[in-house]
């Protein structure tokens, strides 16, 4: 096994930005650790897999990613390092991976064309096909009641409730607003959907209607063509967005409709990924600089630990406390931040 700790010697604290104060910024459960106590680890995948999207498991140990270019789900035991491997079916390529309320993996296969469940105690595969042409299907969300929502980047969002809906049932999405683009989803503690257009440039919420229908309403970010590629809400129900054309890291307040806009550093960043830590820390992946950026809302400054292989791509992030996990698809591995003290 490939494995090595690396603690970060080399951050980069960038001033703060000239961009708006944070607004009703909530209270961390604890203050920003300094550079020091952050270690980067590496587990290497099997060669070629591409591991695209990454999730903790519900036994608070291991770790499932997407093996996109193996049709398969994979999940890594970071004690052992050892990987058990669970092939989805013939033309599978998934893309993202999330947890269910009931330990399950649920799966955005874009091969498929299909949401795809994996069983955690049995590894036994349910499959829900969506009607018409392939979705370029994306990532998913969980909302508390266990309802599946999923985007495809051919220009669609869709929902799929479990309890209601039995496994082979064709799923009928709804077309998304400005066409292809819907990428990142996350759910707010309150129940809220939002979800990101990578190509529309915009962020979009889900309006519920009457039963299972819904509507999709625009949020345009202050930032023309900004290319917002992913969403995370922080337990606040703050979203906070990853910018990918314009490298930045943007805000939205849903309470006051308030924006804000930080551009990472560096000559020419690309926010890929989003994800918001327990202390509130706010965590992108940038393929210009081929590293992890922790940005501070408290003192609006930047730290960028670099990633140890070259071109790592680190697409999605997911973590867990003291963990921030993700994958390195131009590598062949997952990688994880751990808080040391």
């Amino acid at each position: 096994m490939r494995a090595f700790a690396l603690l970060i010697a080399t951050y980069f604290l960038i001033a703060p930005s000239l961009a708006p104060t944070l607004s009703a910024q909530s209270t961390p459960t604890a203050e920003t650790p300094p550079e020091s106590c952050l270690a980067v680890e590496t587990f290497p995948v099997l060669p070629g897999e591409h591991p695209h999207d990454v999730a903790p498991a519900a036994d608070g140990q291991r770790i499932w990613y997407t093996a996109q270019h193996a049709g398969a789900l994979g999940l890594l035991d970071p004690v052992s390092g050892t990987i058990e491997t669970i092939l989805l079916g013939e033309g599978s390529s998934p893309h993202g991976v999330v947890v269910g309320p009931d330990g399950a993996a649920w799966v955005t296969d874009t091969g498929l064309n299909a949401i795809v469940r994996v069983d955690a105690d049995t590894r036994e595969i349910a499959v829900w096909p969506l009607a018409g042409p392939n979705a370029n299907l994306n990532t998913a969300a969980i909302d508390a009641d266990g309802v599946v929502w999923f985007t495809g980047q051919n220009g669609i969002v869709g929902r799929l409730d479990p309890a209601s809906t039995p496994p082979g049932t064709m799923l009928e999405p709804v077309a998304a607003p400005h066409g292809q683009g819907p990428y990142g989803i996350d759910v707010t503690p309150e129940g809220d959907v939002y979800f990101a257009s990578l190509a529309g440039s915009y962020l979009g919420k889900i309006v519920p209607g009457e039963g299972d229908s819904f509507t999709l309403e625009v949020i345009e970010p202050p930032t023309a063509g900004q290319g917002t590629r992913r969403v995370w809400s922080d337990s606040q129900g703050v979203l906070w967005t990853s910018q990918w054309n314009a490298g930045q890291v943007g805000r939205y307040d849903p309470a006051g409709g308030e924006w804000s806009e930080w551009r990472l550093p560096g000559e020419a960043p690309q926010a890929y990924s989003v994800y918001v830590d327990e202390r509130y820390d706010v965590w992108l992946s940038d393929f210009g600089a081929n590293a992890l950026v922790r940005f501070d809302p408290d003192t609006e400054t930047f730290a960028v630990v670099p990633l140890p292989d070259a071109g790592a791509r680190v697409r999605q992030m997911l973590g867990r406390p003291g963990e921030v996990w993700g994958e390195e698809s131009g590598a062949d591995a997952l990688v994880v931040v751990r808080t040391t003290c």
